[in-house]
């Protein structure tokens, strides 16, 4: 892999993790048909890009990290102490944020048992190419819902819960897990700016366990140091792509513009059938 390979599935891997494309539909049907990555190096550096595009996550929302990260340790706090307890009579709303995504995260649990049989789709362009179409609907269909007004005091944990079931299904590659699990949000409900938000922050607990399961797959696979600075490079890409991409996802929303990135889904996923079938 050269640094030009590095650098453009960086920039697939930081744009599409957060627009609603699928990442990993893109990623399948570029190195399938074009080949930038074999498959010994794709699996090390796969675990690199998604590190890339959580530290965009990281960037743009640390605000929010770091007062769900404290409101996290007042809760064990309250936990051990009787008193604390009996202050905290409400949770405020990071203390609700973080149970949210613990709530949200469960039901990737669901999925650990037949993760091996979802990877296997990942070199099935036509499914890739399918699903990607169906990601068209959800976006076309999420825009053209009524505006929701929930938000972190007023969001219940079965809303978390249902949006987490999204997360999960979205792990099929083709489906995009932002655009799924934002989806969901806003049909639970959610006011637009907070679909997105609880979306990419839920994310961290999800990419973080993905990853480290991978570490293990891709050390035994082994790594080409000599691919280093090509995976570094890779790596930055994603990240600062990611982090311009969370903004523009931000945006659209806001404006209603979501389900504009179904046209651009159901026009890749069809020329990914159509190429499948003729070049099999």
């Amino acid at each position: 892999m050269n640094i030009f390979s590095s650098i453009f599935l960086g920039l697939v891997q930081g744009v599409a993790e957060f627009l609603p494309i699928s990442s990993s539909g893109h990623l399948s049907l570029f190195q399938h048909f074009f080949g930038l990555v074999s498959p010994e190096e794709s699996l090390f550096f796969d675990v690199l890009l998604h590190l890339g595009t959580l530290i965009a996550i990281f960037v743009y929302y640390w605000r929010d990290i770091v007062d769900m990260v404290r409101e996290f340790f007042q809760m064990l706090g309250a936990l051990v102490s009787k008193e604390k307890r009996r202050k905290m009579k409400h949770l405020p709303p990071n203390g609700r944020m973080v149970l949210m995504i613990l709530v949200a995260t469960l039901p990737l649990f669901v999925v650990l048992p037949i993760k091996s049989k979802v990877e296997g789709l990942y070199s099935n362009t036509i499914f890739v190419g399918c699903a990607l179409l169906v990601t068209g609907f959800i976006l076309f269909y999420s825009d053209r819902m009524a505006r929701g007004k929930k938000g972190p005091r007023s969001a219940t944990m079965v809303d978390a819960l249902i949006v987490g079931v999204g997360q999960a299904v979205a792990v099929v590659p083709g489906l995009s897990r932002s655009g799924t699990s934002i989806s969901v949000g806003m049909m639970r409900g959610f006011h637009r700016k907070f679909a997105v938000r609880f979306s990419f922050l839920m994310s961290i607990p999800a990419v973080l366990g993905a990853n480290i399961l991978s570490i293990g797959e891709a050390v035994e696979a082994g790594i080409d140091t000599a691919q280093l600075p090509a995976y570094i490079v890779g790596t930055i890409v994603a990240a600062v792509s990611g982090y311009f991409a969370i903004r523009l996802v931000n945006l659209l929303t806001n404006k209603g513009k979501f389900g504009n990135f179904a046209y651009y889904c159901w026009g890749i996923g069809a020329a990914a059938v159509v190429a499948s079938l003729i070049f099999r």
